[in-house]
């Protein structure tokens, strides 16, 4: 674990972990670094398997991945899937949203490879992410973001959900609003903060 962050030129454990996935590519980057400035990318790991399409989840049995900005809440040892961290899905944004009473839960970064709903990697590779977030929660960082995608959201990948989204305005409202959660992380190379609007269930990244 220290060789991989050194090649990052990262400390280990680091005082900083973000977490990005990107549905379409299937990818969850690892970013890290020191408590403050730029992060750096440490991995990628590779996502075995998806469930749902691109877009939120929005109800429990959907089947789909959410997409949003979220923090890791749990640290399950005794999952079905080897070892998972838990999402905290619903956020206020799922709640303003989804469907009310039926926005589901226990949505999780696990191994195993297989989903309905959650992030799978393999075994190996949640036994790594898993040890990154806990030492990293040890040595202070209390929440660490997640942020979901349902690809990247640059100019090419907006051209193509807008294309995905023709006969949704909602959805494509959805989508222009994360939009900027992305560009602010791509720009600085620092996790924006986020706003949630509880009653419309919109993001503002704050100044």
């Amino acid at each position: 674990m220290r060789e991989l962050f050194a090649s990052a030129r990262v400390v280990y454990p680091p005082r900083r972990l973000f977490l990005r996935a990107f549905k379409k590519e299937q990818e969850l980057e690892v970013w890290a670094g020191g408590a403050d400035g730029p992060l750096a990318l440490v991995v990628r790991y590779p996502v075995c398997a998806l469930s749902g399409g691109l877009g939120p989840k929005r109800a429990l049995g959907d089947g789909q991945i959410p997409e949003g900005v979220y923090v890791l809440d749990r640290f399950n040892t005794t999952s079905n899937f080897y070892l998972s961290l838990g999402v905290d899905y619903p956020n206020a944004a799922d709640r303003a949203l989804g469907v009310r009473g039926r926005l589901g839960g226990d949505i999780f970064i696990h191994g195993s490879c297989v989903t309905i709903g959650c992030l799978p990697i393999t075994d190996a590779l949640i036994k790594e992410l898993y040890l990154m977030a806990l030492d990293t929660r040890v040595a202070g960082q209390k929440n660490i973001p997640v942020h979901i995608f349902p690809l990247r959201m640059g100019d090419v990948g907006m051209t193509e959900l807008q294309g995905l989204a023709r006969d949704d305005a909602r959805l494509w409202a959805f989508w222009q609003n994360l939009a900027p959660v992305y560009a602010a992380f791509e720009r600085d190379h620092v996790p924006p903060r986020v706003k949630i609007d509880p009653k419309h269930g919109t993001y503002e990244v704050a100044p």
